[in-house]
């Protein structure tokens, strides 16, 4: 075998084994990887099944909370659709009616979020990047900028 010969092989060997590693690292991650949706699109159903694991965020609507020990049920709206969420567990302290919220789990065949994590908003002036940019489209963002 000529030196071109083996740098060629080398070459080979050392891209394939770099593709396999990148190959193994994506089917490892591909479970953990977790989509962030809007109740508009998890409405339409075009981009999420039921019980694929997804972030869904919105405004917590007023008056849909309900409460009984550690069941929470409340409705999560982007200004034109609404999710129904329900989780079980402890809400952050800063969980309220008309505050931003982003709720990460499945939905179920009935069309119910079924939350198994609860992020609020940890200031006045938080809210996600893909949040911000529905609601002003919709007019409905009370951010900085439109008080």
């Amino acid at each position: 075998m000529t030196r071109k010969q083996k740098r060629f092989v080398g070459i080979g060997v050392i891209g394939s084994v770099i593709g396999l590693a990148v190959l193994l690292v994506s089917i490892a991650l591909r479970d953990e990887i977790v989509f962030f949706y809007d109740p508009s699109e998890v409405v339409t159903g075009q981009k999420v099944a039921p019980g694929q694991n997804f972030r869904i965020g919105g405004l917590v609507k007023d008056g849909s909370v309900l409460k009984e020990d550690t069941k929470i049920s409340f409705v999560v709206t982007d200004g034109s659709n609404s999710v129904p969420i329900s989780f079980e567990g402890i809400l952050p302290d800063l969980f309220r009616e008309g505050q931003g919220v982003i709720a990460e789990g499945a939905l179920n065949t009935e069309g119910r979020f079924i939350a198994q994590n609860i992020l609020a908003k940890h200031d006045e002036n938080y809210i996600p990047k893909e949040l911000e940019g529905v609601l002003k489209e919709k007019n409905i963002y009370k951010g900085e900028d439109n008080q």
